[in-house]
């Protein structure tokens, strides 16, 4: 089973928590746990920070049922509880197709 099929898994059981970050931001950007759920369900890793400061975490992109966009980072699901990081909806200024993360060189 690869990662995004185990951190599915546990966000299924409930295994996961936020961090207080992604608590404020889910409040700030009116993110419902539902649409974490369904953008991780839809989702896929378009980023790997296996030596992240807080621990080994990846960069989730997906959407929910309606189309809202979203990037979901969470730890790797070597935790007991997937840690959500932070969820947010990608800034086209900053992202290509909401997957590729612009560069200098893309301005």
């Amino acid at each position: 089973m690869g990662m995004i099929e185990e951190i599915r898994e546990k966000i299924f059981r409930e295994q996961f928590e936020f961090s207080q970050h992604a608590v404020d931001q889910s409040i700030i950007r009116r993110i419902r746990v539902q649409e974490l759920r369904e953008a991780v369900f839809a989702g896929e890793v378009i980023e790997d920070y296996p030596e992240d400061k807080y621990g080994p975490s990846c960069l989730i992109f997906g959407s929910t049922a309606v189309g809202r966009v979203l990037h979901v980072q969470c730890s790797y699901p070597s935790r007991p509880l997937i840690k959500v990081v932070t969820l947010y909806e990608p800034d086209p200024e900053l992202w290509i197709g909401s997957k590729i993360r612009r560069t200098q060189n893309d301005y």
